[in-house]
């Protein structure tokens, strides 16, 4: 909390130090040339740099929740501040920027727990629909997986340790985890993952490949993890490349 009060306050100064510039600049009507060619003048200007990028996002996601700052007033204070003339005392400042950062907290857990059940109800839509199209099939447990294409090998069961390539969708189709991408396949034991794949690869024999729709209850649950929201349903694409066998202490023997 500390942190993030220095780093909005500083934030602030360079904003109104460049607004300043930028008048001055105007003034002149001659715009200096930023000069970084040596490694002290980089470092300054990083420095600037790196504080205006974290204001920009600052108050870019405090705007996406409602809450506006106004920059006249940032400027303003910072000024006032610099002139030892500012209209509010350090306790004051320090109660009212807890006040703000409690009132942010307030509306992204808000937020978090309406788009959870956003996203609950428009899972729940989309298995519905897509359990009624050609070639998808669903579990009892609601899973439903397609066969993309069928191979001939072993099946594996829970306790078993497998290797896969894979690729992870959310219903909008954005990607938030492949092995493909990374060019390596994924290797681990099938009764340590989420639900929904310990039960679908168990129906997969080795060489084939599968689409799985995942309900949000056999997947990450609740949980909020970034690029899968809470509640999210997820799509997978995978393809059982083969069964591994344990080594005496119930590790995969290396096979990459």
């Amino acid at each position: 909390m500390k942190q993030t009060i220095k780093l909005s306050l500083v934030a602030a100064a360079v904003l109104a130090l460049t607004a300043c510039n930028q008048k001055a600049e105007e003034k002149t009507a001659k715009v200096e040339e930023v000069k970084l060619e040596t490694e002290v003048q980089q470092q300054a200007y990083g420095i600037g740099a790196s504080v205006g990028n974290f204001l920009q996002k600052d108050m870019a996601d405090k705007k996406e929740l409602g809450i506006e700052l106004d920059q006249a007033l940032i400027m303003r204070g910072f000024k006032d501040a610099l002139d030892g003339n500012a209209k509010l005392d350090e306790a004051k400042i320090r109660e009212v920027l807890t006040a703000l950062d409690s009132s942010v907290r307030e509306k992204q857990t808000a937020k978090a727990k309406a788009d959870a059940e956003k996203n609950k109800v428009e899972g729940a839509e989309y298995l519905a629909e897509n359990a009624k199209k050609d070639g998808v099939n669903v579990t009892e447990s609601g899973l439903q997986y397609e066969v993309l294409s069928e191979g001939e090998g072993k099946k594996p069961v829970a306790t078993d340790i497998v290797k896969v390539h894979y690729k992870g969708t959310l219903l909008d189709g954005s990607e938030f985890d492949s092995s493909y991408a990374r060019n390596q396949p994924a290797t681990f034991p099938l009764n340590q993952v989420i639900a929904g794949w310990t039960e679908g690869l168990q129906l997969m024999a080795v060489g084939s490949k599968y689409k799985f729709t995942i309900p949000s209850e056999l997947g990450y649950g609740e949980r909020n993890l970034g690029k899968i929201p809470a509640n999210s349903t997820l799509v997978f694409e995978v393809e059982l490349l083969e069964i591994q066998e344990e080594k005496e202490h119930g590790h995969a023997h290396d096979s990459e």
